[in-house]
C-alpha cells in the first residue's frame, strides 16, 4: 500500500484532547499549524507565508504522551501518514487533510526539553506510576515537570543572520 508520510514542523493550535474509543483504545487530537518564511534580504526581515492546518490524530500510548507532554503554543515536529477525509456539512461536500501521527516531539530548534522514558505498560510519562520510578527498592524519580524554554525562536542564527533562506518552511515529503 502506497502511504504519503510526512514530517510539518509548527505550533499547536490548541491543547490535545484525549478520549478513548469503545474498544479501549485511546486516541489524542490536536491542530498543528505551519506556517512557512522567508528572509527578506532588501528589508532584512522575516516575512511569513500562509499557513497550513492540519488536524493530528494519536493513537495508543502516543495519544497519553501527547497528552500529558503537550500545551497549545508549543512548537512541534510531527511525523505520520497523511490523509483526505470528505465529509458534508450544510448541504455541502467538503475535502480536510488528516495526519495520522506516528511520532511527535518537540521542536528543539526553538527551545529544550527533559525527556523522560514512558513505563512499560504504556502510561504516558507524566502518570504517577511513570514517576515513582517503578523501583519499589529505592529507585529515583525523574523531574517533576519537563522543561522547555525558547531561546532563539525566531529563526535567526546566534550572530543575527537568517539560519536558511527558507527556514521554518514547515512541510517535508517523503
Amino acid at each position: 500500500m502506497n502511504e504519503t508520510s510526512v514530517t510539518v514542523v509548527g505550533n499547536l493550535v490548541d491543547d490535545p484532547r484525549l478520549r478513548t474509543t469503545e474498544t479501549g483504545v485511546d486516541v489524542a487530537s490536536f491542530r498543528v499549524a505551519s506556517t512557512s518564511r522567508r528572509f527578506d534580504r532588501e528589508s532584512r526581515r522575516w516575512i511569513d507565508s500562509a499557513s497550513l492546518f492540519l488536524a493530528v490524530t494519536c493513537w495508543r500510548s502516543l495519544a497519553g504522551n501527547a497528552v500529558a507532554s503537550l500545551r497549545k503554543g508549543d512548537p512541534v515536529v510531527v511525523t505520520g501518514r497523511l490523509s483526505t477525509r470528505t465529509y458534508e456539512r450544510d448541504g455541502q461536500t467538503r475535502t480536510t487533510c488528516e495526519l495520522e501521527a506516528v511520532a511527535v516531539g518537540p521542536d528543539l530548534s526553538r527551545g529544550t526539553a527533559l525527556f523522560r522514558r514512558s513505563p512499560r505498560g504504556g502510561g504516558p510519562a507524566g502518570t504517577a506510576e511513570a514517576v515513582s520510578g517503578g523501583d519499589e527498592e529505592g529507585g529515583s524519580a525523574p523531574p517533576a515537570e519537563p522543561t522547555v524554554t525558547a531561546e532563539a525562536a525566531d529563526g535567526d542564527a546566534p550572530d543575527g543572520e537568517p539560519a536558511g533562506e527558507l527556514a521554518g518552511a514547515g512541510v517535508t515529503g517523503v
